[in-house]
């Protein structure tokens, strides 16, 4: 069995007013430090600088070089000792203030923290945005997963010219992308590009750390990221939209065996993350972006399978932390698209993904088109939809006539790939209703069509078609003129198919 075929099979796709901790508290264990694992020296340096905007100091904007988390004075200005293993000293772009981009297109926060003297000072200029940004948007690219040139030039001639329409429909001057990790697959020359796709979207990008851009020949996770850091930078940081707290985690965590990964949140992060959310209020809205879900119903539907890869180990620590916010975990890595309402205050979105089923076909193995999520803020509020690349938005579902799903003789059915529990669907019989459509835990037709089997697909046959929880089925009479399915959204979106 080789090695994409048993990752299948184990996972089915690995799947101001609130004080700081004191220096010495903060940095307990780590400013003693003074080698990693490959013998090089580790330098404590203090980290000094300041915040501006148009000359003038800022105050209380969050600074950090991963281990602590301090905020501006009065004057704008900040000073603190940083750990050893610190690269990089990066601020939390505070709401009303533009995104800088660096010249690969991505988000440019942060500076590489300079160890060759005592000290090392860093300026930030923030420019003010000309509009509110308490209304903004941000679409998530969960695994373009690039590993030939023909799926590069795909990203760049199909996703980024759909991407590019909905920036334009959205009419915004505050979008931002998120690349949801697996920015490429393994192969670290076709970074150039992936970057490229995303500086031909035109809006800054954020990146998560995802088990395809890491660094396989490396020994142990802490270096498992080095090429990705040195394009994107920190792997683990926070900034500001409007009313709401944005957080990237890395919740990929490499063991030193072959591209064998759990998912897990380090103490580094999970430490950082609690002082970055204590300048946080209770209650907040914040948006925690990170690779691998933090749960996943997978293993309700293969019971049978077991994976440390597909979800993350220690996500009630994070819950924990998340507890006094309204909180939305996004990730992707699972190529298929799940939303779960984990309690009131807590909603997980897995994705679908850019590349569907490995750029295979024109979806996932869900039945969920290659496609990217698009998300609208307004204040606190967030509001979505799931965009197949090269469908109209309104494109929320596809219909399957009588007896085309082999495992429901005599029945229709109907795939709502962004369904969760506040979605309602009905069917009518020549304009009469007749009754709700019924939900089952089933394959996607099109995607058993397409996937399944040893011969299937003809690029990637270890594909399979895998089973989902948002198929569902209905029995119009034979008599019927014209079915209508409707399928209204948890936002009061309604959308409507008539076939005849």
């Amino acid at each position: 069995m080789n090695s994409r075929r048993k990752f299948l099979k184990n996972v089915a796709l690995t799947a101001g007013a609130v004080s700081i901790l004191p220096l010495q508290e903060a940095t307990a264990g780590i400013l003693n430090s003074t080698t990693n694992e490959s013998g090089d020296e580790l330098k404590s340096v203090r980290v000094t600088g300041k915040v501006t905007v148009h000359g003038k100091g800022l105050a209380q904007v969050v600074v950090s070089d991963g281990y602590q988390v301090v905020q501006t004075d009065a004057a704008g200005s900040y000073s603190f000792q940083s750990a050893p293993q610190s690269q990089f000293v990066f601020i939390s772009i505070p709401a009303g203030y533009s995104i800088e981009k660096q010249a690969n297109g991505s988000a440019l926060f942060f500076q590489k923290i300079q160890k060759q003297k005592q000290t090392s000072p860093h300026f930030f200029a923030l420019e003010p945005v000309k509009e509110s940004d308490y209304k903004h948007h941000f679409i998530v690219w969960a695994d373009p997963q690039i590993q030939k040139e023909e799926e590069a030039e795909q990203l760049l001639s199909e996703t980024v010219p759909d991407t590019l329409a909905t920036v334009k429909q959205l009419n915004s001057p505050h979008v931002f992308g998120v690349g949801c990790g697996d920015l490429i697959w393994d192969q670290h020359q076709l970074s150039a590009k992936y970057n490229q796709a995303v500086q031909q979207t035109g809006i800054p990008f954020f990146q998560v750390f995802g088990n395809h851009d890491a660094d396989l020949e490396q020994r142990s996770d802490e270096k498992s990221a080095s090429t990705f850091t040195t394009m994107y930078g920190p792997q683990y940081y926070s900034f500001n939209r409007g009313l709401v707290h944005y957080v990237v985690l890395n919740d990929v965590f490499f063991i030193g065996k072959d591209k064998e990964y759990i998912g897990y949140i380090t103490e580094n992060q999970l430490a950082w993350l609690e002082q970055d959310l204590a300048l946080v209020p209770h209650g907040s809205t914040v948006v925690v972006f990170q690779h691998i879900p933090s749960f996943t119903r997978h293993f309700e539907r293969y019971p049978a399978e077991k994976s440390l890869g597909a979800m993350v180990s220690n996500r009630k620590h994070l819950y924990n932390l998340l507890a006094p916010y309204h909180a939305h975990l996004m990730s992707g890595h699972t190529h298929f698209n799940e939303n779960i309402i984990l309690n009131d205050n807590l909603y997980e979105h897995c994705h679908g993904t850019v590349c569907g089923a490995w750029w295979s076909g024109p979806i996932c193995q869900d039945g969920t088109p290659s496609g990217y999520g698009v998300y609208e803020v307004n204040g606190a509020a967030l509001s979505w939809y799931y965009k197949g690349i090269g469908l109209p938005k309104e494109t929320q579902f596809r219909v399957y006539k009588k007896d085309e799903h082999p495992d429901f003789p005599g029945n229709w059915s109907v795939n709502i790939w962004n369904w969760d529990e506040h979605w309602t669907g009905v069917w009518l019989e020549d304009g009469v209703e007749k009754g709700a459509l019924v939900r089952v835990r089933a394959k996607d037709p099109l995607s058993m069509q397409l996937h399944e089997g040893p011969k299937l697909p003809v690029k990637r046959k270890w594909v399979e078609p895998g089973l989902t929880d948002h198929m569902f089925l209905f029995c119009p009479s034979d008599q019927a003129k014209n079915i209508t399915v409707m399928v209204t959204d948890r936002f009061g979106n309604t959308y409507t198919e008539v076939i005849t």
